[in-house]
Parts: C-alpha cells; structure tokens; sequence
C-alpha cells in the first residue's frame, strides 16, 4: 500500500505550512518523518489522511487520491493524531466499539477484545477514558487507530507521555507492524527513529531537506565528530566559520556553539588559539561524535518560520 504525494503544498492565508513536497513511500516501509515544530510534519499527516484538503499538488494512498477518493483513503489509513482526540466521559470498551461501529467492522466484539490485548489495555479496559493516564490513553489512540486493521499507519508523536516500560512495549508493536503495514513515524526521539525507522523523511520550513534509508544517515555518522564548546563572552559566529577545521557552525546562544569538524581534522587547538587570540577564555569544550541529532541539527538549523 503505496504512499505518494506529488508538488503538495498547503496554504493558511499567505502563509506555507507545506512548500511543494514531493515524495513515495513504498508497502511495508516504515518512515520517520521529522522536522522542527511547526516545520510542516502535522500539516502533511492530515494531508495523506483526508482531514485536510492540499491547496496545491497531489496525494494519494494505494493510487486513490485525498480529494476525490477520500472514503476509500480513509477505509486504507490509521491516524494517530498528537492531540489524540478521545471522549473522556466513554469507557474504554464502549469507545472502541463506537469506532469499530463506524468503520462497520464485523465481528466487533473479537475484534475490540484483540485491539485490547494487543496496546496492553487489559487492566484499564473497565476504566472511562477520561480516568487514564496519558499513556495509557496514547494505547487507546493507538487501539482505534488500529482496529479497522488498516494498510497505512500514521502515527504523530505515538508515544508521548509513555514511562520507560511502555515506551519499549509500543516501539516493540510498531517495529511489528511494520511487517504488514506501511508506517509513516513521527517523533522527536532519535532514538526511536534509529531502532524502528527503515528511512529517514526531514522537513524544514515547509520543505523535504532529507529522504534517505536510515542505513545512509547512518553512514553519514561514522566518523563525523562535533565539537560543544561556550566562552566566559560573546565570540563573533564569522570567527569560528572562518576555522578551516569546521564545516559548519550551529550558534546556540552568542556564547555557546556546536561546531561540525571535517573528517580527519584536530580543530581544539585552533579553538584554544582563537580564545587566545579574541582574549576570551573557554567555559568547557566537549568533542563526541556526530549522531543522527546532529545530523537532524544540520538540515534544520535555521530557525523555522512555518
């Protein structure tokens, strides 16, 4: 079950939410699709599940496209909002059969009892909704995101408010998914990205900046180190730029900075010098290795304004 959109832009006023995106998402792939706040990623997600329409471009899901086949998209696609919209006032049961209800599932009571067994609700399922707690009702959202036994699954920030225990549990159950279903992820937890992403969608302002397997951002990693360094005062962001040791310099306040170091290059010693030389001493410097945080840093750095 295919995902593809084609010059897909949305509009609110004069303002891009989504700049002319263009990208295809193949069966069975799961995607982490990530961006700042605001970059767009919220916007794209209703797009490709029919709750809002594109101004421009075109998005289809299995070939049927968001505007003119909305009722055969919606039939295909699994939504897991970040609001997660829930009523609070019905109990857990009673909700998940008034979604099985509307997508006319048969057999609705095996049904919900599996959705139950499968986000672990089984000790909550008696309780109303709106007595959970907020990762339990992030299981909820996922059961009647689930139920209808979609092909594609959309799944915005899935595991917000889960302690550690359930955080493993569902990253467990979507890798799973995964298996049947194309999965489109989007989280600000990199972690879960590298442990159950096949590939790697950034948007920034709007605009896909990145598309790539993960094994490729991977690559990009290895060996790539960053430098965090702070000075006691402000240090002129040209002044590092001009460092031939660094390839890029990402300010985080006029003080502090992470520094991308070229591959096989020492750059403490011109750090050391250039404190030396501005008469401005350095507060802590730290060299790791360049993760996919960085990399996400990189692409996405300035500052967004979607």
């Amino acid at each position: 079950m295919s995902v593809k959109l084609e010059g897909v832009s949305k509009l609110y006023d004069s303002q891009r939410a989504v700049d002319d995106i263009s990208f295809e998402i193949q069966p069975g792939e799961v995607v982490g699709f990530l961006g700042p706040n605001g970059a767009g990623k919220s916007t794209t997600m209703k797009i490709i599940s029919c709750y809002t329409p594109p101004s421009e471009g075109r998005a289809t899901v299995d070939g049927f496209d968001v505007m003119r086949e909305s009722m055969k998209v919606r039939q295909r696609v699994g939504y897991l909002p970040e609001s997660n919209p829930l009523y609070p006032d019905m109990y857990v049961r009673e909700f998940l059969h008034f979604v099985a209800g509307l997508h006319r599932i048969p057999q609705k009571k095996r049904r919900i009892e599996e959705m139950i067994g499968l986000t672990g609700l089984n000790e909550e399922s008696t309780k109303k909704i709106g007595q959970l707690s907020k990762g339990y009702r992030q299981r909820v959202g996922l059961a009647q995101a689930l139920i209808h036994d979609p092909d594609v699954l959309i799944l915005d920030e899935p595991t917000t408010g889960l302690d550690p225990n359930q955080l493993a549990e569902i990253r467990k159950l979507i890798k799973g998914l995964g298996k049947t279903k194309t999965i489109i992820l989007s989280t600000h937890i990199m972690q879960e990205v590298q442990a159950i992403c096949d590939r790697v969608l950034i948007i920034s302002r709007g605009r896909i900046v990145a598309d790539a397997p993960i094994e490729e951002l991977q690559a990009r990693m290895q060996g790539g180190q960053i430098v965090e360094i702070a000075f006691l005062r402000p240090m002129p962001l040209t002044a590092l730029e001009a460092l031939e040791e660094a390839t890029e310099v990402f300010a985080e306040d006029e003080r502090a900075f992470r520094i991308g170091v070229r591959p096989g290059k020492e750059i403490r010693t011109a750090l050391f010098e250039l404190a030396v030389r501005n008469e401005n001493p350095i507060l802590h410097m730290n060299l790791k290795q360049q993760g996919l945080e960085e990399v996400f840093r990189a692409l996405t750095s300035q500052k967004d304004s979607k």
